[in-house]
């Protein structure tokens, strides 16, 4: 059986696992992108606004998630 000290350092290391996933995904959120693209082009400001963390222009993102869509 577990001791009440392994179930509450149990329960910290669960409760630190999620802390991290939670500042990893807001870190994820307020990642910047780039402001060209891939192909050379701008990144639009209103892709920018909508998606930060852009790293392609709209109509390369389009073939990208083409190309995944059809595998």
């Amino acid at each position: 059986m577990y001791s009440e000290f392994d179930r509450e350092v149990g329960e910290m290391r669960v409760e630190q696992e999620r802390q991290a996933r939670i500042d990893a995904a807001r870190a994820e959120l307020t990642k910047t992108g780039r402001d060209a693209c891939e192909c050379g082009a701008t990144i639009s400001p209103a892709r920018r606004r909508a998606y930060p963390s852009a790293t392609r222009c709209l109509e390369c993102q389009e073939i990208v998630e083409k190309e995944a869509y059809l595998k």
